[in-house]
């Protein structure tokens, strides 16, 4: 039997390599991120299980189901499951795994291959690709240093690549070097969506967008930076906006939000003596 691997419990990502816990989280210990403030802990799969840790899963439209953790696990995001005839592709991976999960996806078609916006939503990526005969787990050349779990099933990627017909992944930069987003074409009843993660946030004026290249130490990003992330969607058609957690959305004019959010972040940095 295989050793159980440690999960940070601050962002949920799991490592390996480890046969004790280790001493600190290296996605914690970036800038980008923070160490919990009860300092470092760890946990595994089956001490989640014995602490009633469950996942629930729910349709958020036609094609696209949510994931989330009860309770609160990690950062707290939800995973997305895009469902195709083709296959279906998880997105912005969570923590936590267990049978039930692996049953529930199975009957919406399984997993074709998996991705993240970037790694602070890594989660137990690799666990979720075992379970589906080890489906190929999408992660960008530029954030290769992040994996915490090396494993035969990861392959790099840079620039764009069609996952599935209509089903997009596309590097941005910004956040990390590598951040990324899904375009679905067939989203949002045709009108096409964008699965954003924290590359583009979604904002509590939703009508809005922005770009940090640190959210919970409020650390933003040049502005070339940012006319570099709108420069990377604005080739797809897209109308609704799938940003980390379950409110967060742009339910339409998606395409410009992104560009008017992006001339607003600029003009206010210009704005600054």
């Amino acid at each position: 039997m295989e050793p159980e691997r440690f999960i940070c419990r601050t962002c949920a990502v799991q490592h390996a390599g480890y046969e004790r816990e280790p001493e600190q989280c290296k996605i914690c210990t970036d800038e980008r991120q923070y160490v919990g403030w009860q300092s470092q802990q760890w946990t595994t799969l089956s001490q989640l299980k014995s602490e009633g840790f469950q996942n629930d899963i729910r349709e958020i439209e036609p094609g696209l189901s949510g994931i989330d953790t009860r309770p609160h696990f990690g950062i707290g995001q939800r995973a997305l499951l895009v469902q195709t005839d083709a296959g279906n592709v998880l997105w912005d991976c969570i923590g936590y795994i267990d049978d039930a999960t692996v049953e529930r996806i199975s009957a919406l078609g399984g997993i074709y291959a998996i991705s993240a916006s970037h790694p602070h939503f890594y989660g137990s990526m690799i666990e979720y690709s075992h379970a589906f005969s080890n489906a190929p787990v999408y992660v960008p050349e530029a954030d290769k240093e992040w994996i915490t779990r090396p494993d035969p099933a990861i392959q790099l990627w840079q620039d764009s690549v069609e996952l599935l017909p209509g089903v997009t992944l596309v590097q941005c930069g910004g956040h990390f070097p590598g951040s990324a987003v899904i375009h679905w074409a067939a989203g949002a009843g045709g009108r096409g969506a964008l699965l954003t993660g924290d590359t583009i946030a979604v904002v509590q004026d939703r009508d809005f967008v922005s770009f940090m290249w640190s959210y919970p130490n409020l650390i933003p990003l040049p502005g070339s930076e940012v006319r570099r992330v709108a420069a990377a969607v604005r080739p797809y058609q897209f109308d609704r906006i799938y940003g980390g957690w379950w409110h967060s959305v742009v339910e339409s004019d998606g395409q410009a939000a992104v560009e008017r959010s992006a001339e607003r972040y600029i003009a206010r940095q210009q704005s600054l003596p």
